[in-house]
């Protein structure tokens, strides 16, 4: 299944945050938290299988927690968005690594 992809941001990030790993990883591999951030809010789930991509799309609909993965230069790094709090708001959005979670 083709990630959704939007023109605009599809839902809010909440604060963006990122682990000190992550951004270690960014910065090795020339790479800014922003271009994923601009992904993953647009829709682009990453490498993702169906099922998950699948998954996200319906929690744009149900304001459940939304997550992506992407490979640049061999690392992979996630961005996880979490739910909606009970006023529809989504609170934070985490770029992390794997061993990070």
């Amino acid at each position: 299944m083709a990630a959704v992809r939007m023109p605009n941001p599809c839902f809010n990030l909440g604060r963006v945050v990122a682990t000190p790993g992550a951004i270690a990883a960014l910065v090795q591999v020339n790479s800014s938290a922003t271009i994923l951030l601009d992904r993953h809010c647009r829709g682009d789930w990453g490498e993702l299988d169906a099922e998950d991509q699948l998954a996200n799309n319906e929690a744009l609909a149900t304001g459940s927690r939304l997550f992506s993965a992407y490979v640049i230069q061999d690392i992979k790094f996630w961005v996880i968005t979490d739910a909606e709090d009970d006023d529809g708001q989504r609170m934070a959005t985490t770029v992390l690594l794997p061993e990070d979670y």
